[in-house]
């Protein structure tokens, strides 16, 4: 893995985060055509001083409503995994509004920690890009702090079903029928029926306006022919354990198909939720499948680098001399 391949940058990045705090506030996209009401927050630069705000069971470090810092920032939209939400990324969004950015991240209608419903259908992967278009329309349209923001400098972070995501809204097609390792003969999930039954859901469509994107441990249904018309720069993060249906294998397939710029790192020791953010003791006891590492594995620490590395990459594909 290379954390520190660039670490006079990453020492900038975490030298900017020191001028600004996470402002929080949270949002709602109406209910529209392509689909229902979509519930998250948007983490900003923020020109008070943090304070400690309870979201049971997690405690963050924020300014709530907080007025907008600055002007043409960058806007980083992220989508969580399957059965996540909103705050499973916290750290990383605030690390990145902590230096500039604005972030937005919403709960997936159906395949969220409350609402699971369409967790076992293919359709549900379906309507994560859509999702996260809306999403970007929202920020860009209607969020009151729209006059703040640069349209021409969208990124997205994608963690397991989010790295899905991601993947498909920067040009990725996805090929069904590639990871039988994830549905056995006799398996009874309605997924694998579906994909048994070629009941697949339309072809996803591109977002242009996605210019980088931060793909993390993804559940990868592609190959080289359905990547081939990704450009964006890609920073693609594999756990060397997995977990959750992703396997550094399958994580690699992307890797080596891949055409565009692309960061690559491995983390040694790692499983499929080191991603997420560090876990609150309640969260320990509660799901332990999410919280626990592997023995030597200090998953603070690890989020230091990765927030440091997330931050740099966005900085260098969103906000450079050469993107603008």
């Amino acid at each position: 893995m290379q954390f520190f391949r660039h670490f006079v940058f990453i020492i900038l990045c975490l030298l900017t985060s020191l001028s600004h705090a996470a402002g929080f506030s949270f949002i709602e996209v109406p209910a529209d055509a392509d689909g229902p009401t979509l519930r998250g927050a948007v983490w900003t630069p923020c020109n008070s001083t943090a304070a400690p705000l309870l979201l049971s069971p997690l405690v963050i470090s924020v300014v709530k409503d907080c007025p907008v810092a600055g002007s043409n920032l960058p806007l980083v939209v992220i989508s969580h995994g399957s059965g996540g939400s909103f705050l499973m990324h916290h750290d990383t969004a605030a690390a990145l509004a902590d230096a500039g950015f604005v972030v937005a991240s919403i709960n997936h209608p159906g395949d969220n920690f409350q609402d699971r419903s369409e967790r076992p259908h293919l359709w549900s992967f379906a309507n994560r890009p859509i999702d996260m278009r809306r999403l970007v329309d929202y920020l860009l349209k209607s969020w009151p702090g729209r006059s703040n923001l640069d349209a021409q400098k969208i990124g997205l972070f994608g963690f397991s079903r989010g790295g899905y995501t991601g993947m498909v809204a920067v040009g990725g097609v996805p090929n069904w029928t590639l990871r039988k390792d994830l549905c056995p003969q006799d398996s009874d999930i309605a997924i694998c029926d579906e994909i048994r039954r070629h009941a697949f859901p339309a072809p996803p469509s591109t977002d242009p306006r996605i210019k980088a994107a931060v793909i993390v441990d993804p559940l990868s249904f592609f190959d080289a022919d359905g990547l081939r018309q990704i450009t964006v720069p890609i920073q693609l993060w594999a756990s060397a354990n997995g977990g959750d249906g992703v396997t550094l294998a399958s994580v690699e397939t992307i890797r080596r198909a891949l055409k565009t710029p692309l960061d690559w790192h491995v983390v040694k020791n790692a499983g499929h939720f080191a991603f997420l953010a560090p876990c609150p003791p309640v969260l320990m006891h509660d799901a332990p499948e999410l919280c626990r590492d592997a023995e030597g594995f200090d998953r603070g620490a690890f989020h230091q680098e990765f927030n440091a590395a997330v931050t740099h990459f966005f900085q260098q594909t969103l906000t450079s001399p050469a993107t603008n």
